[in-house]
């Protein structure tokens, strides 16, 4: 067996199954799942029209790049989400099964073995798919602390020089996974500048990117190198998927956009992988990527849980709404672990651990003393989550 596969820690979710089988919960009260990422709004139906109507293209195998009218569909939908010139579907676009498999399979093609001890960065908390292609890469991973008091920016400081010399990939997720920070144009500039330095490829998660308020759309890796003159997207590739954007989370759909190069090594990648998209899949993908009404109102549903819950929570604990995405990510009055776990048993409501999803570095674990709760069911379920919510953390700091 791949002795790297003996350095990947238990999923959080496996971690926090663990950790709620130690207690029984209230069952007098409806359970409410709050602690993962999984969108529950309603699949739109035209996406299932699309996607039956798609069904005798099983009778063909699909090409790793997809067909053409999906390509030309996504990168048509980059130039007018993104307001940049109008991606090569040919070179540029490459339709994937959902960013999870996607960012994972990424490093197995970026990382040079060959070169002495390679490194891939991460931010920290973070998703734990980049953790397991670095080592599953043969790189070691090194985390960068995102912290509440630098308002969640990469601090590339952290790492001495040494590190960075050995730095081939780097991933980053804006908006955000668990604290939605959308990473600005100042931030981007650096982090261009140290990959130039450096020499390496910037692998960025936007599978957030529309789930904003109000017209405040996230600003895109694309975007952001288009604006500093970088027109070739050198040494950048974007991740992003329908999941959350169309509620599709089992459709496993989605693409990588950027450095023409590193497509064209990554397409010879993923044909050997055997990994392209079903034909269904790409019929009911164009559908839902030449629709904006569905988005629209999937983040008015957002939009108006999250004014609501935080109505809510704001007597109890300190919340605030995030730059995007569908998390809050907030500091808990006692360790996270035993507040997530006495939540659970005493009001049947389920969040996610912040030390779940970071690592120790530079001597803490930023996600210490947080949850995660993602505001993913109907809004008379999160209302009712975070009133229970309140009167836990009422009934826990007279305990205290």
């Amino acid at each position: 067996m791949n002795l790297d596969l003996n350095k990947l820690q238990p999923y959080p979710f496996q971690k926090l199954a663990k950790l709620f089988g130690e207690v029984t919960p209230y069952a007098e009260l409806k359970p409410i799942s709050l602690h993962i990422g999984e969108p529950k709004h309603a699949t739109p139906s035209f996406i299932k029209d699309a996607l039956i109507a798609g069904l005798d293209g099983l009778s063909n195998y699909p090409t790793t790049l997809g067909s053409e009218e999906l390509r030309i569909t996504i990168a048509t939908w980059l130039a007018n989400r993104f307001s940049i010139p109008l991606p090569d579907s040919k070179k540029q676009i490459l339709p994937v099964n959902g960013s999870r498999e996607a960012l994972f399979s990424f490093a197995q093609s970026v990382i040079d073995r060959s070169k002495s001890n390679p490194v891939v960065v991460c931010p920290n908390p973070f998703y734990q798919i980049y953790e397991g292609a670095a080592f599953l890469a043969g790189a070691t991973p090194y985390f960068l602390n995102t912290l509440p008091e630098e308002n969640y920016t990469l601090n590339f400081s952290q790492l001495p020089e040494s590190v960075w010399l050995r730095t081939q990939l780097i991933y980053v997720c804006s908006p955000g996974n668990p604290n939605g920070h959308v990473m600005p144009i100042s931030e981007w500039k650096v982090l261009f500048e140290m990959s130039d330095h450096y020499g390496f490829v910037i692998a960025s998660d936007e599978c957030y990117s529309e789930i904003y308020f109000d017209e405040d759309k996230p600003l895109g890796a694309l975007q952001a190198a288009q604006q500093l003159g970088r027109g070739t997207y050198k040494n950048l590739v974007v991740f992003s998927s329908l999941s959350k954007r169309s509620n599709v989370p089992g459709m496993r759909s989605g693409f990588v956009a950027g450095d023409s190069e590193i497509l064209e090594k990554f397409t010879l990648y993923r044909t050997y992988h055997g990994c392209a998209m079903n034909p269904a899949t790409q019929t009911a993908s164009i559908a839902a990527w030449n629709d904006e009404a569905h988005v629209e109102e999937n983040r008015r549903q957002y939009t108006e849980k999250f004014t609501k819950v935080i109505a809510i929570l704001d007597s109890a604990l300190p919340v605030s709404k995030p730059d995007a995405s569908f998390y809050l990510w907030v500091r808990t009055p006692i360790p996270d672990t035993i507040f997530a776990q006495q939540l659970y048993r005493d009001y049947n409501v389920s969040v996610l651990p912040g030390s779940f999803l970071a690592r120790e570095a530079n001597g803490i674990n930023p996600g210490a003393n947080f949850i995660r709760i993602a505001l993913v069911a109907n809004l008379e379920e999160t209302m009712d989550a975070a009133e229970r919510i309140v009167k836990f953390c009422r009934q826990t700091l007279v305990v205290s």
